[in-house]
């Protein structure tokens, strides 16, 4: 079997899902042809696509090594390095790969795809619509643009445009589960669960369980941008009340109107979405679980204080909901990091992190160590002086006699 026949094998098995099958069948032939560099970027895609993106990463340099003049190499050599959160390296190579084929719209989505996850949107917005209007049928092209209006925070674009990609493919499932992302930003609570469990249920093989725990975290996550301040408030007049006694009613009707404004939240958020976010929820990554747990414990035990003291104006109610604020953001970082833990990728970086972080610890310990050393000799090492006899500055010493 030649290296073309072998492509067009692997890439219909990719095309199919069936990637663990097209890695055996590119590795099988690369190890007749091992400098191959269109089966070394087929490689890399389909390692991508595993989720194995070191590996993906090493195919793509393999690949580059061998052509250099090779746009897709550099294109799915960015695509790694994006998934390896590597977003200035992966800016570089998408830049190379539109370079080598500036016509082509991949180059260009890439690097819209890189600096959206930099951050820098407007470069990104430009670089999609570049894309788009090179391929203004590409479906690609569409979801593309809309992922980075949907980053940058323009909603109402970002929808129109995931519309127009799903008119056009109606299968797609990153398009169906864009569009239901759309709608959990905007509270439309049961059409987004209801378009979630479509898309898993038409991929059992890997459903997208943190997806489908949004209206909990959604919850969570809104309530700690504002319930913090509203504790503090109230906590605040309830201190004020035990010394200025007109203090203490307008204390506890805040309190109570907060407990209301929450619980009201938390109902319109969580009775449309039904037992589908709970039961996901024990299936997802353990911190992620167990934060969001103790993010809603907590909440929970918030309210309820507060509505106690709403009915009581017993003033010391107040303080362990003040206390549980920093507990709510602690479980709101945590959630965060938990959220990427079954990211290879992010997990990747962080490990690069620590080792950076290590290599550093070591480097300073050896330069402080290397200094101290030379401060002490430098201390103790004695004061001569020597002297040049035949400087003229030196007096001579007399002659003496035999």
């Amino acid at each position: 079997m030649t290296g073309l026949d072998a492509y067009r094998q692997a890439r219909h098995l990719a095309e199919v899902g069936r990637h663990s099958d097209a890695e055996a069948k590119l590795r099988a032939a690369l190890a007749a042809e091992p400098g191959d560099a269109d089966l070394l970027t087929l490689l890399g895609y389909v390692l991508r696509q595993q989720r194995d993106y070191p590996a993906a990463l090493r195919a793509c340099d393999a690949a580059v090594a061998v052509n250099p003049r090779l746009a897709d190499a550099h294109a799915e050599r960015a695509e790694s390095l994006i998934a390896l959160i590597r977003d200035e390296e992966a800016i570089t190579a998408a830049g190379e790969a539109i370079r080598l084929r500036p016509h082509d719209p991949g180059g260009h989505l890439v690097l819209a795809r890189a600096l959206s996850s930099a951050r820098r949107f407007d470069a990104a917005r430009d670089a999609a619509r570049h894309g788009q209007s090179l391929a203004p049928q590409s479906v690609e092209a569409l979801l593309t643009v809309a992922d980075v209006e949907r980053d940058a925070g323009n909603r109402d674009e970002a929808e129109r445009t995931a519309r127009a990609a799903l008119a056009l493919d109606p299968g797609n499932t990153y398009g169906r589960w864009l569009l239901a992302m759309l709608d959990a930003e905007r509270l439309r609570v049961r059409r987004s669960m209801r378009a979630l469990r479509d898309v898993a249920r038409e991929n059992p093989a890997r459903p997208d369980v943190i997806s489908m725990t949004w209206p909990i975290r959604s919850l969570l996550s809104a309530l700690r941008r504002w319930f913090s301040v509203a504790v503090l408030l109230v906590t605040a007049g309830a201190v004020v009340a035990t010394a200025w006694s007109p203090a203490a009613l307008p204390a506890r009707v805040l309190a109570a109107l907060v407990a209301a404004v929450v619980a009201g939240f938390a109902v319109r958020v969580l009775i449309p979405a039904g037992r589908l976010p709970w039961r996901c929820l024990r299936l997802v990554p353990w911190l992620l679980r167990r934060a969001t747990l103790a993010g809603a414990v907590t909440v929970a035990v918030m309210v309820a204080l507060l509505l106690a003291y709403a009915a009581t104006g017993v003033w010391w109610l107040t303080l362990p909901p003040l206390a549980a604020v920093p507990v709510l953001w602690a479980c709101g970082f945590a959630e965060l990091l938990g959220a990427r833990l079954d990211d290879p990728g992010y997990l990747h970086a962080v490990k690069a992190f620590g080792r950076d972080l290590k290599n550093f610890r070591v480097e300073l310990k050896k330069w402080w160590q290397d200094t101290k050393r030379e401060l002490r000799e430098a201390w103790n090492e004695p004061e001569t002086t020597r002297k040049d006899p035949a400087d003229p500055r030196e007096p001579r010493r007399p002659p003496t006699d035999r």
